[in-house]
């Protein structure tokens, strides 16, 4: 039987929502970077913008990501979950057809965390050198991350939601 022509499940409902839920919350947080990529372009203060970016990486969903999501997203090599690692085997289970999906996400995840790095390494560079071009590679950085990941969000809602949605009930 096509997955599609199984019925949606509670439980699949509900992980799609938490999903959408989540990446609310990160759209959410790109806001903020947008907005401290401008104000860097801009000209604020080098001790200020790294203040900033502590703040977030603090604070934000965006930067715990780095440290409690995206690595999951690679759940053949990591070991950080075994919860987080059955997602994504669950998802081929239920549709084996959605294989080349997950492989995307996961290819997409490693470039995301890569982006997430290169901001932080950008703000760190502020520390010893707080002038343009130091300035600009933290804007590059912070349009890069932007960049990849909203492509990345829109996409993985479009190609999972019919799977998730039909994910067996506990």
């Amino acid at each position: 039987m096509r997955v599609l022509d199984r019925p949606e499940t509670a439980r699949g409902r509900a992980l799609y929502q938490a999903l959408l839920g989540v990446h609310a919350q990160i759209r959410q947080a790109l806001v903020s970077i947008r907005r401290l990529a401008t104000e860097a372009a801009d000209g604020l203060d080098a001790g200020e913008l790294r203040e900033q970016l502590h703040e977030l990486k603090r604070d934000s969903i965006l930067w715990q990501l780095q440290v409690n999501c995206l690595r999951y997203c690679r759940f053949v090599h990591a070991h950080h979950n075994a919860e987080d690692r059955d997602f994504f085997v669950e998802l081929r289970g239920t549709d084996p057809a959605i294989s080349p999906v997950i492989d995307r996400l996961e290819a997409e995840h490693r470039r995301v965390s890569g982006d997430l790095d290169a901001v932080e390494a950008a703000a760190r560079s502020l520390q010893d050198d707080g002038g343009h071009e130091a300035r600009q590679a933290v804007v590059d950085a912070l349009h890069g991350l932007e960049e990849n990941l909203l492509a990345h969000l829109d996409y993985e809602e479009l190609n999972i939601e019919s799977t998730v949605r039909r994910m067996r009930d506990w």
